[in-house]
C-alpha cells in the first residue's frame, strides 16, 4: 500500500510540473504594429521576444543612435539594433537604453517593463530547484540553479548554451551596447532592463549567459543598451 501512496504521489508531482511547464500562449502587438508571442508565466503574461518598437506607445519616434561615440553621452530614450544591423530585429529585438525604459512608455497600453521584484518571482517559478532560505540565491549576481536554462529558447544559443525553454519565454542571445557604446556578445548573453532605478546613475537588469543555468542579477549605467522585455498581470 505505501509503495502505491508513494507511485502516486510521485505520479501527481509529475502531472502538476508538466502544467506549471505548459505555457499558455497568447500574443501582444506594439505602437508600431509588431506582433508578438506571449506566456503566462506565474501570475504574470510575459512576451516570449524582445521588444523591438521604434515608438512610443503615444507615436513619439524614439531616436535610433547607431554611433557609438554618441550613445555613451545620451540623456534621452534611444535605441539601436544588435550588431547595428537591422536585419537582427527579428530574432533579437532592439537594444534600449534605460531612458527610454523610464519614458513608461515603451510598451504598449496595459503592459510595463518588470520591476526588479517581478523579475525576481520570474525566477522563483522558473527555478525548479528553489528552496526558501537556500544561500545561493543572494541579492545579487547568481540567482538560483536552473531557472537560466529552463528559460532559454532551445536553439540559437552558442556552444552547449541552448536551454529546454519550459515556460515559453524562449530567451535569446541579444547581447548589449557597453558604457562605452560598444555592441559585445550577441550569441552568448542576454540582458534585460528592470524598471528599478538605483542610485542617481543605475538600474537593475537581469542576464543570462551560454555558460551557466543560472539567472545573473545586478546593477549596470543606465546609458547602456539592454533588451527589454513587456509584461502584464493575470
Amino acid at each position: 500500500m505505501k509503495k502505491l501512496s508513494l507511485f502516486f504521489l510521485i505520479l501527481l508531482q509529475g502531472i502538476l510540473e508538466l502544467e506549471a511547464q505548459t505555457a499558455t500562449r497568447g500574443t501582444l502587438t506594439d505602437a508600431e504594429g509588431h506582433s508578438y508571442p506571449t506566456a503566462v508565466i506565474g501570475k504574470s503574461e510575459w512576451m516570449s521576444e524582445n521588444l523591438k518598437t521604434t515608438l512610443y506607445s503615444d507615436g513619439t519616434k524614439i531616436p535610433n543612435v547607431p554611433d557609438n561615440a554618441a550613445w555613451p553621452v545620451l540623456k534621452n530614450g534611444a535605441y539601436c539594433w544588435p550588431g547595428n544591423n537591422e536585419n537582427s530585429a527579428g530574432k533579437y529585438g532592439a537594444l534600449y537604453n534605460w531612458y527610454a525604459v523610464n519614458s513608461g512608455k515603451l510598451c504598449p497600453a496595459g503592459w510595463h517593463v518588470p520591476t526588479d521584484e517581478e523579475w525576481k518571482n520570474l525566477e522563483g517559478v522558473a527555478d525548479s530547484l528553489h528552496q526558501v532560505g537556500d544561500p545561493v540565491w543572494n541579492e545579487s549576481m547568481g540567482r538560483g540553479y536552473n531557472a537560466g536554462k529552463r528559460l532559454k529558447a532551445t536553439s540559437g544559443w552558442k556552444a552547449e548554451g541552448n536551454g529546454s525553454d519550459d515556460f515559453g519565454f524562449s530567451a535569446l542571445p541579444s547581447g548589449e551596447r557597453t558604457s562605452s557604446g560598444r555592441l559585445f556578445l550577441a550569441g552568448s548573453s542576454a540582458f534585460w532592463w528592470s524598471s528599478t532605478r538605483q542610485g542617481d546613475s543605475l538600474a537593475w537588469y537581469r542576464s543570462i549567459v551560454s555558460f551557466d543555468d543560472n539567472i545573473l542579477r545586478n546593477t549596470h549605467p543606465v546609458k547602456i543598451g539592454f533588451s527589454v522585455r513587456c509584461i502584464t498581470e493575470k
